[in-house]
């Protein structure tokens, strides 16, 4: 697994023999960077082999439609995220709390917006993706109506998206969720996942006792 910082956003790559897999773009613009990040490994472009995308915000596929275009791609989403994914219609905004609506005012309002990108491969809880010896693709509707989570237990991976993420050291509840109550119960489904790395759409991977720090967060979810 290789983390792609992008400013203070991040993806993943994924590498496999006969190719790489990239877990989210970071935000529009960022085709450059993923591109020296293959460059760096000894990869081309042309070795990425697919895109996956967590979920829908400008934050994760907004470098999406640019990354789809250098070559035979294949750009993986949930289904119920597939339609703001090609601009077919919007996103449903957050249910901000008082903290969260001035947090996403001074940090992600001035996001550029993510091109429309062609979904090849929609997905659902339960389905199996080709790369990391198996990649499950894991529901966790609440952050988006389509967020998932990538587990790839042969390697005991997890990548969750927002629903979980990093702050000083620690493993929190995501933030700006469409429906806070969902998204708590899909952090629960996750910290039921035995795994030893956990890499989340913001803030450091977790590389040790990385169930156990999911399942203190779902055990101590903030108030609403």
């Amino acid at each position: 697994m290789h983390r792609i910082p992008l400013g203070s956003f991040q993806a993943y790559l994924w590498c496999d023999d006969d190719g790489a897999t990239l877990v989210d773009t970071g935000p529009a613009g960022s085709g450059p960077a993923i591109e020296a990040a293959l460059r760096g490994l000894g990869l081309t472009p042309g070795d990425l082999r697919r895109v996956v995308l967590t979920h829908c915000h400008e934050d994760h596929a907004g470098s999406a439609a640019e990354v789809a275009a250098w070559g035979d791609v294949e750009v993986v989403a949930h289904a119920a995220d597939a339609p703001v994914l090609r601009g077919e219609r919007p996103a449903p905004p957050p249910a901000f709390t008082p903290f969260e609506r001035e947090l996403h005012a001074r940090f992600a309002a001035g996001l550029p917006p993510a091109p429309p990108v062609r979904v090849d491969r929609e997905v659902v809880d339960g389905d199996r993706l080709d790369f990391g010896g198996g990649a499950e693709v894991v529901g966790t509707p609440g952050h988006t109506d389509g967020s998932l989570a990538l587990h790839l237990p042969r390697h005991r991976v997890l990548f969750t998206g927002d629903i979980a993420a990093e702050y000083n050291g620690e493993v929190i509840f995501g933030l700006f969720h469409v429906d806070r109550e969902q998204a708590a119960a899909s952090l629960r489904r996750l910290a039921d996942l035995d795994v030893d790395l956990a890499c989340f759409g913001h803030g450091t991977p977790a590389r040790t006792a990385a169930t156990a720090r999911l399942r203190t967060a779902a055990t101590h979810l903030p108030p609403p």
